[in-house]
């Protein structure tokens, strides 16, 4: 077999598959999805704060390199995300 060469590991790509990892967390401690690991729902809205805090600060960091497009899906993103933490947060005062 042929030695393959590998290019090292690019940021740019790490931190579009981070925002996709801590989107899908934010759903799943929101209620809105099972967790990967056990496949059941477990609500903690502390933890979607956090994801979503994180989510958006990785967007808003790669943000400027992006095409209008993908500009546009990271804002969509981030916005469902926190209109679904809202109303999950007054559901979980009530």
């Amino acid at each position: 077999m042929a030695d393959e060469t590998r290019a090292p590991l690019d940021v740019n790509q790490v931190i579009p598959v981070m925002i996709e990892q801590l989107a899908s967390m934010a759903w799943q401690k929101m209620g809105l999805q099972p967790d990967m690991m056990t496949g059941q729902i477990h609500r903690d809205i502390e933890q979607a704060r956090l994801a979503i805090d994180a989510c958006a600060a990785l967007c808003q960091s790669i943000e400027s390199r992006l095409d209008a497009e993908d500009q546009r899906s990271l804002q969509n993103l981030v916005r469902d995300l926190r209109v679904n933490f809202v109303e999950r947060s007054a559901g979980a005062n009530s």
